[in-house]
């Protein structure tokens, strides 16, 4: 018995109930589906803004066009029964990496648990519903939407690199997008996570806006052609939520 105590001690501590509700406050996190053709906004990252009140959750996903019009929580077939709840759309304002900005649909989803797939049924443009199943993951606590300065490091490379700090964030429907200045115009784009992001800028020192989390290390490879070649160099950003400051 004395073992078998320590072996559930242990389960608890390495392996948390899975899908337990986190205090009441607003997340970002992943947004996860079982299809190419029902997925978020590629300007979002794979990510959707968790709302929890009162124990009950619901993720903010935005849509890669209009095409979705319609969710309903639940199989295909139950979508047109009498009195099925169907989750009407939102017009979301995107703004890509690049600055242009353009509208697309968003729907308020309720999560009734994490870590594991749920029926999502969607209505396309033809009228007709399709079943899915999809899973929400991985939150992490954000701050209000609106503009903030922030102080923010940067380490790795050759240590001559610097990002002009404080820089300037905006949460946009929970989302953190910073402004990241680099001390040298030779840097044409970077990649987070293999995915890339092209200077906002054609004149001064290189310019990006590129999605953030704050006070975690961020993995970036930035490419520079101040040598004979170009090529990638690897880099440590880092967000200080403890300097964040109200524009």
């Amino acid at each position: 018995m004395k073992y078998f105590a320590v072996i559930c001690f242990i389960a608890i501590i390495c392996f948390p109930v899975l899908g337990a509700v986190p205090g009441d406050g607003v997340y970002t996190a992943d947004f996860r589906t079982d299809s190419s053709m029902f997925h978020v906004n590629e300007a979002y990252d794979g990510k959707g803004v968790v709302t929890v009140k009162d124990g009950k959750m619901t993720i903010h996903v935005t849509m890669p066009s209009k095409r979705i019009t319609r969710l309903f929580c639940g199989k295909a077939d139950d979508a047109t029964a009498p009195g099925a709840v169907l989750i009407e759309p939102v017009l979301d304002a995107v703004t890509y990496p690049d600055g242009f900005v353009e509208k697309s649909n968003g729907f308020d989803i309720p999560v009734p648990y994490l870590d594991k797939e749920f029926n999502c049924a969607l209505l396309g443009k033809k009228g007709k519903w399709y079943d899915h199943k999809v899973s929400v993951s991985n939150l992490v606590p954000t701050v209000k939407d609106g503009k903030y300065n922030i102080g923010v490091t940067l380490s790795g490379g050759s240590g001559r690199a610097s990002v002009a700090s404080p820089a300037e964030i905006a949460v946009e429907n929970g989302l953190v997008w910073a402004t990241v200045v680099f001390s040298s115009p030779n840097y044409d784009y970077i990649t987070i996570g293999g995915k890339r992001y092209d200077r906002i800028n054609t004149d001064g020192n290189s310019t990006f806006r590129i999605p953030v989390t704050l006070d975690q290390d961020i993995r970036v490879s930035a490419l520079t052609t101040a040598m004979s070649n170009p090529h990638l160099i690897d880099y440590t950003l880092r967000f200080d939520k403890s300097s964040l400051e109200k524009r």
